[in-house]
């Protein structure tokens, strides 16, 4: 495997990972879900941070950022406080505890979308690659990354 191919693979996981995620009752949104999942990644991983420097982290438009934080926020996934130091900014936090629907999203299984994807109803094969794909989440973290820059 080669960089390109490597670039590839993780385009196509993404969008497979996007089609595994339950969208019933959200309606429509201006932000996709890959938005939101970067926002969301990036507030997890640097919490407190405003809605600027996720955009600069992220490079999202800042009102991509703003949108995504608002959906998360309807969810519950996300809570907002006014900085301290500059009203007009809000800082950006996980909620203390998950709502329903964080916990729906999280708790969506794989399976069909990857066997639908694979082209295969054999769920030994689909077990398989589970857990493969079990074991690249274990080692190649958000922090994995973190390691390429450092």
């Amino acid at each position: 495997m080669n960089g390109v191919e490597l670039f590839l693979l993780g385009r196509t996981l993404m969008k497979i990972g996007e089609e595994a995620l339950p969208t019933e009752g959200i309606g429509r949104h201006s932000t996709s879900v890959r938005t939101v999942l970067i926002v969301v990644g990036d507030v997890r991983a640097r919490p407190g941070s405003a809605v600027g420097e996720i955009a600069t982290r992220t490079g999202l438009p800042q009102s991509a950022v703003s949108a995504a934080v608002a959906r998360l926020r309807e969810v519950g996934a996300v809570v907002t406080e006014s900085d301290p130091r500059d009203r007009r900014r809000l800082l950006i936090r996980p909620a203390p505890e998950a709502s329903d629907r964080v916990e729906q999203v999280r708790a969506a299984p794989i399976d069909t979308t990857l066997a639908a994807a694979l082209g295969t109803d054999d769920p030994q094969r689909v077990a398989e690659i589970v857990a493969l794909l079990d074991e690249l989440a274990r080692h190649l973290t958000p922090q994995a990354l973190a390691r390429l820059r450092g």
